[in-house]
């Protein structure tokens, strides 16, 4: 029996939950990567969940082939503090350097749920050792859920936020480590040198990483953009990127671009400027999406807008576009006008929840990708923001492309037709390619176009005639309604992209 039975039992117990933390943060941490790199984020979630559950599920079973618990355990904290450590860092310099992903990802996820699920087992062997009868696996699982609470959420407040993936990766691998290092101490007559000296490596390993993390991700992000990088960060929502390249000032949001400013007009002025043109008032006016206050600027343009109601999920993408003045200046300082309201919440419950009316909505939202995004181009929203409108209310959103994603395109069109007269539309932006957009009129409204505001750089009364106007490849077709119930809109919106870029 170990000399110290009742300090090395609360140490094990200690020991399970920060295992538990570092094991989901790892899980997390994998799961983000992979929607960053790859898109989808239910899908990604969904699949590093069920692999590395599975993966914890071998573990578990490999455990009772271990034939010492504490030798196994400090070596699985060791395997842990490396692996799930530097598993961020190596799959992005992989995908920096190869656009190879699964391999390291998928790979670092097993290994790291395997080790995983080798933990809770081999702790509970050492406590009953150290503890007879007194023993209760109970306790075990109360901490380790305990753990992964905390874990979950710590990761999207405190962790994702202030240290990014890379640097969470590697300083969890850390805790894994000083885990390790004291259980090594506490049963040092029972562990051989050789462990001793493995883990001293990794700590090495770990902490010089965790020292240059700062150098090497400005390195990767350097290699991923090809361009002067102005600003990296992860905010609670999304890893926010600016470059600058020959003058020119892009947006990048989890690695796909928001704007250029070279052709920013082509997007922002099609978007904003026919429904406000069609809208009998202006007086008020609401935005979803759009944090970067491009659209803003161009509302802003009208006369007569005495109210801005912007709303925009990530307070630091509004922030940033607010607050400096460089990035303020790209929008002419929209989102410091007094008319300006900024409501940093999720679209569709403030949509749901709200009682004001406005004049125009302009819907400035990311691409229906996946289904947390889909259900904002669903009947259901469209019709919870149709009383939002006022009886002559007009409304607008981006559509996606109809080149490259055309049964998406005409899908939400469909979808719209059921609350309002729909107007189709699409602008060339060389960032994005074709890009289209769907205005919904009150039914019987006419169409109308008044006299656009000075000082647009590309929308013109003869360009806004011509942008109406689809090839037979571009097109309307028959499609489907995107509902809460049935999402067809976001496979339609990846086969579409798929069939042109993979």
């Amino acid at each position: 029996m170990h000399p110290h039975p009742r300090a090395t039992r609360i140490w094990l117990l200690a020991a399970t939950l920060v295992v538990a933390v570092a094991g989901l943060i790892y899980e997390l941490i994998a799961a983000t990567v992979s929607s960053y790199l790859l898109g989808d984020s239910v899908r990604q979630f969904s699949f590093v969940i069920g692999v590395f559950l599975s993966a914890m599920g071998v573990g578990a079973w490999v455990s009772r082939y271990v034939r010492d618990p504490v030798a196994g355990f400090v070596r699985a904290q060791i395997g842990l503090g490396v692996i799930g450590g530097t598993i961020a860092l190596l799959t992005f310099y992989t995908y920096a350097a190869a656009e190879t992903v699964a391999i390291p990802l998928y790979g670092g996820l097993i290994a790291v749920g395997v080790l995983s699920g080798l933990e809770i087992p081999l702790l509970a062997r050492i406590l009953k050792r150290i503890g007879a009868g007194r023993f209760r696996f109970e306790d075990v699982l109360s901490f380790d859920y305990l753990g992964a609470l905390l874990a979950s959420l710590a990761f999207p407040v405190l962790i994702l936020p202030h240290l990014g993936l890379i640097a969470a990766g590697l300083a969890f691998g850390l805790l894994n480590l000083g885990v390790a290092g004291v259980t090594l101490w506490l049963f040092r007559r029972q562990v051989g040198a050789g462990t001793r000296v493995a883990w001293a490596g990794a700590v090495v390993v770990v902490a010089g990483a965790l020292v240059w993390s700062g150098p090497v991700t400005a390195a990767l992000d350097a290699r991923l953009y090809e361009e002067e990088i102005v600003l990296s960060q992860r905010s609670a929502y999304q890893q926010i990127v600016l470059t600058r390249h020959r003058g020119r000032t892009r947006l990048h949001l989890d690695g796909a671009i928001q704007f250029d400013t070279a052709d920013e007009a082509r997007y922002h002025e099609p978007l904003v400027h026919p429904a406000m043109a069609q809208a009998p008032r202006r007086a008020r006016v609401l935005i979803l999406g759009g944090g970067d206050g491009m659209a803003a600027r161009e509302v802003l343009r009208w006369p007569g807008v005495e109210r801005l109601v912007l709303v925009d999920l990530d307070p630091a993408v509004t922030g940033l576009f607010r607050d400096r003045d460089d990035l303020a200046e790209l929008n002419d300082g929209a989102l410091r006008d007094p008319r300006v309201t900024i409501v940093n919440t999720d679209a569709f419950a403030w949509v749901r929840l709200g009682e004001d009316a406005f004049d125009v909505a302009i819907l400035d939202l990311p691409d229906p990708k996946n289904l947390s995004l889909s259900k904002l181009y669903t009947v259901e929203f469209y019709r919870l923001l149709s009383r939002r409108l006022s009886a002559q209310g007009v409304m607008v959103t981006q559509a996606g492309s109809p080149l490259f994603a055309p049964d998406a395109f005409w899908i939400v069109a469909a979808t719209m037709d059921r609350e309002w007269d729909v107007v189709p539309y699409a602008s060339y932006v060389p960032s994005f390619g074709q890009w289209g957009f769907v205005m919904g009129l009150p039914r019987g409204m006419r169409h109308r176009m008044e006299e656009l505001p000075r000082g647009l750089r590309y929308l013109t009364p003869a360009v806004w005639q011509a942008a109406q106007v689809f090839d037979p490849g571009t097109g309307p077709r028959d499609a489907a309604v995107n509902t809460l119930s049935a999402h067809p809109l976001p496979r339609a919106y990846r086969d579409g992209w798929d069939a042109w870029f993979r």
